[in-house]
Parts: structure tokens; sequence; C-alpha cells
């Protein structure tokens, strides 16, 4: 079990309660939010190590009546309980383990909202019409999770599925469970217009950015170029006759974000800056990552994009992680969103 000096804890979170009844930390809504989130982290751990006590201090009890008991019956229920108790504290030491790890992970701050990318890379219609399985499976994955699905921008290809689709997952712990997908996923299959059942290897690459929280990220308004256009289909023609469609550039950054799916410019305005503002802290994150490793040879902590992580074999109905080695059967199954099973094991 991992250890952890519970009494430092415990005064830590005195001194976080006392801060938290301070008039001044009320007033501060952020710090106040981070040092709630801290307060649930160290109460997780305080209550399950006290449970613990409890049970090593009833494992114990029923050791010595075994120990020192001579009546058959006596005996046999000391057995009994002390068997129940070791189970039991294999699951709370389960659960303390897991809270442990919490206490300073990094990666928990940044539960909340995500903006998925989703674009056809190499095979033509094929990459295409995958993006848009793709986008199918991550949105009944979000449904049986019961997080909220809302799409930025699309661009539709002509032979149907997506050139390239953005939304958003939130109301959930969205982040902990999507931040491996990002990177390329290949798949092979027949496509229906093969006549000589030739088997077609296409990619589309994912992307998993972090929608920064209200205040995180400060944007000067002069630093933006915005432009508005009329919203096209597919193939390229104009759906609107008024300009709806926006297009916003970050000049420090030449970061670029557009959205063409709402009616209404300000919709579509809103939506292009959520889209700016994730893949503005995508970079900084990735500018951080590469101060940090850059003697190393690895990019650490997310795929990179040129990297094949998963593939589909529709053939075979197989589908390989390549990070963790392992397959994955009943395609079908899959796409309609249930990969509960490859989360877990790249979690």
């Amino acid at each position: 079990m991992t250890e952890v000096d519970i009494n430092s804890l415990k005064q830590e979170l005195n001194e976080i309660i006392k801060e938290l009844n301070t008039p001044e930390i009320i007033s501060d809504w952020e710090k106040f939010e981070l040092l709630s989130k801290r307060k649930k982290k160290i109460e997780n751990v305080v209550i399950k190590t006290e449970e613990l006590e409890k049970i090593i201090k009833e494992e114990k009890e029923s050791q010595l009546i075994l120990d020192s008991e001579t009546d058959p019956e006596l005996v046999s229920l000391a057995e009994s309980e002390i068997v129940i108790l070791k189970e039991k504290k294999k699951e709370i030491e389960k659960g303390l383990n897991k809270f442990i790890a919490k206490l300073n992970d990094e990666e928990e701050e940044k539960k909340g909202s995500v903006i998925m990318e989703i674009r056809a890379g190499t095979g033509g219609d094929e990459a295409s019409l995958f993006a848009e399985d793709l986008f199918r499976m991550y949105s009944r994955y979000a449904q049986n999770k019961n997080w909220k699905v809302k799409v930025l921008e699309t661009s539709p290809a002509e032979v149907g599925g997506y050139k390239e689709i953005v939304f958003e997952l939130k109301n959930g712990d969205v982040y902990s469970f999507m931040k491996n997908e990002g990177g390329v996923h290949r798949v092979q299959r027949v496509p229906e217009t093969e006549k000589q059942g030739r088997i077609h290897t296409s990619t589309v690459s994912v992307a998993v950015l972090i929608k920064p929280q209200k205040g995180k990220l400060k944007i000067n308004p002069a630093d933006l170029r915005i432009d508005t256009y009329k919203s096209s289909g597919p193939g390229g023609q104009n759906v609107n006759k008024r300009e709806t469609a926006v297009r916003i550039t970050h000049l420090p950054t030449n970061t670029v974000a557009a959205s063409q799916n709402e009616r209404s410019l300000a919709q579509n305005k809103e939506n292009a800056f959520s889209i700016l503002e994730a893949k503005i802290m995508e970079k900084m994150e990735e500018e951080n990552r590469s101060k940090i490793e850059k003697e190393r040879k690895e990019q650490v902590g997310k795929a990179d994009r040129s990297e094949k992580v998963r593939t589909y074999n529709f053939l075979q109905d197989r589908v390989t992680d390549h990070r963790v080695q392992k397959n994955w059967h009943n395609m079908e199954s899959i796409l309609n969103g249930n990969i509960d099973s490859i989360i877990e094991s790249l979690q």
C-alpha cells in the first residue's frame, strides 16, 4: 500500500478549512474552487485511512480470540471473521491507493470539458467516411456517460462523412477518460465501391484539446482578426445568403479557428472562440512540454499526431491499440460507443 503522512494531511485539511471560511477567499472564486478541490481530495484519504485503521483493529481483536480461545465454535467464528475482514481490508486499501494517487495528480486539475477535432487523413473518401464513424463512436460513448455533445464546426465531404468535425464534450470528468484518444487512427476495410474486394487503408487524426475554464486564459481582443463569410456545404456551394460563418485568427500565435454550423453570426463567433482558446492552450502546453523534455527523443504526455495509436481492422473484426498492445473484437459494438474496456486499458 502507498505510504502517506496522515498527520500532515490532517494539519493541511484544518488549515484549508480555516482559509475557506475567510471573507477574502469567499470573494476569490478561483482560489475558493482550488482549495475546495484540495479539501475534498484530503478528506477522501483521511476517511479511507480511518476506515482502514478500524478494520486493522478488528482484525487484531479477532486474531487474539483465535490465539487464546479453545472453544471450537468461537474459533470457527473468529476464523470466518478474519477472512471477511481481510477482504474488506483489501478493498479499502485499493480505494485508499486511488485517493492517494489523486492527491498530487496534476491531470486531476484538468477535469472538465474537452474539444475534440477529428480530421480525415490519407485515404480519400474512405478517410472521410471513417471520420464520421469515429464521431458516432465518441458521441454514443458520451451519451453512455451522460455527457453533453455540442458540434462546433463541420466540413462535410462530397461522398458523405467529414473532412473535419470539431465538437465539445462536457458535463462530466471528460478529460480523464478522453485524454488518450489523441493520435492517428488507422482503418483497414474493403470500401463499398471496391469491386475487386481489395483492402483499403486510410487514416484519421484525432486531437483532444482541453477547453480552458473562464478566466484561465487571457486573450487581448486587439490580437484577434475576425473575418465573416457565407457558410458553405459539400463541394463549396454557399448555403446561406448572409455572412454568418466566422473565422478568428490569433495574430501572435497565428492560430486559426472557424465555425459555420449555426444560423447566427453571434453563435458561430462563440463556437469559433471556444475552439481558438482550446488550440492556444494546446500550443502553450506543447511549448512547455518541449522546454521540459527537449533532451528526450519521444514526446511524453500526449500521443504525437503523426504517431499511429490504433488500428480498426474490419476484415478481422479487430481493434488494436498499439500503445498497450491489446486487441478487442466486435467492431460494430465498438463503433456504437462501447469502448469502456479500451479507455480503461489506456487509463
